[in-house]
């Protein structure tokens, strides 16, 4: 079923699992261990009921199917893999080293995406110390 959507809604779909995961994340704190399935499926529930282009352009006999709902499952799976798959990049790493050191913080991070999630916190907090 999901597979018999449009390039465009596979795409958009995609994008609204990847956005709301990295959302509920920097919501934990990148916290692994305080990570529940059920509380990123409300967030992205949330998402695509409110910021989600897809949602609305596929047909309510789609949405309602369990075989639509499996392939979803696996597709959230796919890109939770995807995301934690992605290392930081040697751009990412000099500036993490660089923003750790002037704020004398040693966090760990596995992925692309916590890193970013890091770089935007400690670029938050440089800017609140500096403001001061």
């Amino acid at each position: 079923m999901l597979s018999s959507l449009s390039q465009g809604i596979k795409i958009s779909i995609t994008r609204s699992i990847k956005t709301a995961f990295e959302q509920y994340m920097a919501k934990i704190s990148w916290e692994e261990k305080a990570y529940r399935f059920e509380d990123f499926m409300d967030e992205w529930r949330t998402y695509i009921h409110t910021s989600s282009s897809w949602y609305s352009k596929v047909d309510n006999e789609v949405k309602a199917s369990p075989e639509f709902h499996e392939e979803l499952a696996a597709k959230i799976n796919e890109v939770i893999e995807k995301i934690f798959s992605e290392e930081p990049t040697a751009d990412q790493l000099k500036e993490l080293d660089a923003l750790q050191k002037e704020m004398g913080t040693d966090f760990d991070f596995s992925c692309r995406a916590e890193a970013k999630y890091y770089i935007d916190l400690l670029h938050d907090q440089l800017k609140k110390k500096k403001s001061r």
